[in-house]
């Protein structure tokens, strides 16, 4: 078992291991590449330095950081053996318990990095979105404990549907906004074209980067897809990587579930810098929602990473950004694009991408609750569904695979999605081909 001594000293930058880089960012007026500097106005400037660091394979973790980290840190590595045999498998499971962090999710590893540079710099306040409330929950923890006030952009279904993670976020001190509001100018605009519409990440990153942009020392924080948020992650891999060994075992799958790739990215990485050596073949299977397939069924394409356009333009595999996902409940899926680097990885062949629907991943949690006690976040049964396809295709084949998937929260303030998934009250959505087309022909074609 590993100890808090044990806790990485690094990340690790998957980029500088990769042939090909990911494309950079790009200035949506000029059309050509950002610098780090071109970032600094929004961001902290060491999280805009490791957006652009395509060089150091290892960064140093701040001390302050891996002081925080060892509130909940190292996670447990367990052997899913109740799920093993309720699927009478040969495969051996296993998966990384980040629900054990006091937010109750893996968004945390990131939020005190982000949080701690904010405060370096001397900002004093920071905006940012929330999808289901696991980030915005981590970041306002984060927030409060380096003494910085926080303003959260919460998507409106999910603010509705999950009233706990807001109260959560309030007991921490943050202020949390239904988006689309009336407070800033894209929410306005949303609001007076679709006056019932009830919100997505997209619309809450336009609102969120607004804000900092016009409040004094302040500098917009954010959960997922750009490249210092999955460097931040990997601490979760590099731990993993550590505890596999102990276990004897090395994954031959490794899954996590994908909204823009922050726990995706944490979990794989650093088994994947192996792959990109050519001294292993994991294979890594990305779990999205059905209703938001933007790898299995996206574009790659540069596109906006928000709806109204103010983000810098990022290549990855969208659905638009337009695109109005439907109301699940794994509200942190709910994004219309992936990351940079997942996205080349994809491209690449690197890393597998499946969609799972809606019914099919409370129906494994409902199992993986029943056979190992913990109730999981809806985002992360698409992960616990996508190993139970692998687990049972091994069955069938005769094979024994180590399977390893990121167990990235719990779903103790999900209930009321749990209560509608036993009432037969959820349903499954697809998105038709016509309606990826139609979204996704309007992008500028830059690649």
């Amino acid at each position: 078992m590993l100890s808090e001594c044990d806790i990485p000293k690094y990340w690790y930058n998957v980029i500088a291991d990769m042939t090909n880089k990911p494309l950079p960012l790009i200035n949506p007026g000029t059309k050509q590449p950002l610098k780090a500097e071109d970032l600094y106005p929004l961001f902290a400037k060491a999280c805009a330095d490791q957006e652009m660091n395509y060089t150091d394979r290892f960064i140093d973790i701040p001390d302050e950081v891996r002081d925080m980290y060892r509130i909940y840190r190292p996670t447990p590595l367990v052997r899913a053996t109740g799920l093993e045999q309720a699927l009478d498998t040969p495969a051996h499971i296993y998966f990384k318990n980040e629900s054990v962090s006091p937010v109750g999710s893996h968004k945390l590893n990131s939020a005190i990095a982000q949080a701690f540079y904010c405060k370096a710099e001397g900002v004093t306040n920071i905006t940012t979105e929330t999808g289901a409330g696991q980030w915005g929950a981590a970041l306002s923890l984060a927030a409060k404990h380096f003494g910085l006030e926080l303003a959260v952009y919460m998507v409106k279904i999910s603010y509705n549907q999950k009233p706990y993670r807001r109260s959560i976020m309030q007991t921490y001190g943050a202020e949390v906004i239904a988006s689309p509001s009336m407070s800033t100018k894209a929410g306005r605009k949303v609001i007076t074209e679709r006056p019932n519409y009830q919100g997505s990440l997209g619309t809450a990153i336009s609102e969120a980067v607004e804000l900092a942009m016009q409040t004094p020392n302040c500098k917009y924080v954010l959960g997922s897809v750009l490249n210092h948020v999955a460097l931040h992650q990997t601490v979760i891999g590099m731990e993993a990587e550590k505890q596999m060994e102990m276990a004897g075992e090395y994954p031959d799958v490794i899954i996590a579930c994908f909204g823009g790739g922050s726990n995706f990215s944490g979990l794989s990485f650093p088994f994947l810098r192996h792959n990109l050596s050519g001294e292993k073949q994991t294979r890594f299977i990305a779990a999205e929602p059905e209703s938001c397939p933007k790898l299995t069924r996206g574009v790659f394409q540069y596109d906006f990473g928000d709806e109204a356009g103010y983000t810098p333009l990022i290549p990855m595999y969208t659905l638009g950004h337009d695109f109005s996902p439907a109301n699940i409940h794994a509200g942190g899926l709910r994004y219309h694009g992936g990351g940079a680097i997942i996205s080349q990885l994809k491209r690449d062949n690197l890393v597998d991408a499946v969609d799972i629907p809606q019914l099919e991943s409370f129906k494994a949690a409902a199992l993986f609750a029943r056979t190992e006690g913990i109730i999981p976040a809806p985002e992360s049964s698409h992960a616990i569904a996508a190993t139970i396809r692998e687990a049972l295709r091994a069955k069938v084949e005769g094979r024994a695979p180590v399977i390893l998937f990121n167990l990235s929260g719990h779903g103790l303030i999900d209930m009321s999605a749990y209560d509608r998934y036993f009432a037969n009250d959820l349903s499954d959505y697809h998105v038709s081909d016509d309606e990826i087309i139609a979204l996704t022909s309007k992008l500028e074609k830059i690649v």
